[in-house]
């Protein structure tokens, strides 16, 4: 009879767990989409930066692809970034669509994307740029393509760079790598030397290292915060949803949305886990 009692509770406990954990869903969703909704495009920017925080199954990702066409060159740009770290046919597609933007740092944006995702229509893109800059009179080859061009061999871009291809980032399926939301955090020019330090050390495992950043959530420094939550996220640990959850009710926009988008990111992860796994072969 105990035994049965504390069968009964303990399902009771994981229900109401599960029943905690899909509200918070519906809020990250919530305050995504308000933020995509918002009439200041700053704020436009900040929730699609975020989305490459977030597991590409949350609907509140679906509108990602729309804000492409939104009127703001800085929220495409932030959209070109985000799409090139999903890596499906969806957002290839979308990507390859704006290759046609009628802005140009937004086309070379997308031709850069489309190229490091080996996409044939990327490196023809990037060859006719080339191909126009020895033609002074190139219409293609714009002064605003030659400053993005120029963008490539900063330390900062090139930094940033290294730490996509030679840090070792592991693609999960179905979850972006976060390396927007670094690149926004990185240019920005209110982040401090303790935010970057937050966003080098948050793939060292160690405890000491998980204690500092849960300390730097509680920081005055927004940066650091929005750091903080970052690198958390990113550590792909659904135990640590309840160290994001009040980061939703954080003062400033960029670290409540990094946190919206890291919730459901973690929350992906642990129904994941929760899955039965699949027969194997010859089974039943």
């Amino acid at each position: 009879m105990k035994f049965a009692l504390r069968v009964v509770s303990l399902s009771l406990t994981v229900a109401a767990g599960w029943g905690i954990c899909a509200a918070t869903d519906d809020q990250c969703n919530q305050i995504l989409q308000s933020a995509l909704d918002n009439k200041n495009p700053d704020t436009r920017k900040q929730a699609v930066v975020a989305l490459s925080l977030a597991a590409t199954r949350a609907p509140v990702f679906a509108r990602l692809e729309d804000m492409l066409q939104d009127k703001d060159v800085e929220v495409r740009l932030a959209t070109v970034a985000s799409l090139s770290e999903v890596k499906t046919p969806r957002a290839r597609a979308a990507l390859r669509q704006a290759l046609d933007d009628d802005v140009p740092e937004v086309s070379f944006a997308a031709a850069k994307a489309l190229w490091g995702l080996h996409d044939p229509a990327g490196e023809q893109a990037l060859l006719a740029v080339l191909g126009g800059q020895s033609k002074t009179s190139s219409n293609f080859f714009t002064k605003q393509k030659r400053d993005a061009l120029r963008m490539l061999h900063t330390p900062r871009v090139l930094f940033l760079y290294a730490m996509r291809q030679g840090i070792g980032f592991a693609p999960v399926p179905g979850l972006g790598e976060g390396i927007t939301s670094m690149q926004a955090l990185l240019t920005d020019p209110g982040v401090s030397g303790r935010a970057t330090a937050a966003l080098l050390i948050g793939r060292d495992k160690s405890r000491a290292t998980l204690d500092a950043l849960r300390d730097a959530l509680l920081d005055k420094d927004w940066s650091v915060r929005a750091a903080a939550v970052h690198s958390l996220a990113l550590r792909n640990d659904p135990k640590l949803q309840p160290d994001l959850e009040p980061m939703l009710n954080d003062a400033k926009e960029p670290v409540r949305l990094r946190a919206a988008a890291g919730l459901l990111r973690l929350s992906a992860i642990k129904h994941r886990a929760a899955k039965p796994p699949a027969p194997s072969a010859g089974h039943p």
